[in-house]
C-alpha cells in the first residue's frame, strides 16, 4: 500500500521593486535609434519624439546614425536597465563603449543596430535524408 500524503497550499506573490511608470511621455510612439562616435568609440542609444528632433541631434554632435525603428520612451528604459542587469554599464546620456558584446546584446534584445558595424551570424542547417 502506497502512503502518498497530500500536501495543500496557497502560493503567494513576492513584491517587486519594479516600477512600472505609466506617464503619457512614456508610452508616445516616437524613434529609437544607435548612433555611433568614432572619436570615442563608443555608442549612444536614445529615444526622440520625431525625425526633426534627431536630424537636430545628428547636426550638433559628430555621431553617425546606425540604424533607427519606431519605438517608445519605455523601450529605452528597459534597454539601459537590462544592460545593467547584463554588467553593462552606462555613462551620462546613455554613452556606451563599443564592444562586440554589447553589439550581441542590442541585437539579440531587438535595438536597431544597423549592418555596418554588427554582422548577425547566420546559421544554416542541413537536413541530411538516408
Amino acid at each position: 500500500m502506497n502512503n502518498r500524503k497530500i500536501i495543500k497550499g496557497y502560493k503567494t506573490l513576492i513584491s517587486s521593486r519594479f516600477n512600472v511608470d505609466t506617464s503619457e511621455d512614456k508610452m508616445k510612439d516616437g524613434i529609437i535609434y544607435t548612433l555611433y562616435s568614432d572619436e570615442f568609440n563608443s555608442l549612444k542609444v536614445g529615444f526622440a519624439k520625431n525625425d526633426k528632433v534627431l536630424e537636430k541631434k545628428l547636426s550638433s554632435e559628430a555621431l553617425i546614425l546606425l540604424d533607427m525603428k519606431k519605438g517608445k520612451k519605455k523601450d529605452l528604459c528597459l534597454l539601459v536597465t537590462t544592460l545593467k542587469e547584463l554588467g553593462i554599464k552606462n555613462s551620462d546620456n546613455f554613452y556606451f563603449k563599443y564592444s562586440g558584446s554589447l553589439m550581441k546584446h542590442l541585437s539579440t534584445l531587438g535595438w536597431p543596430v544597423g549592418r555596418s558595424l554588427y554582422k548577425q551570424r547566420k546559421i544554416k542547417k542541413e537536413l541530411v535524408c538516408a
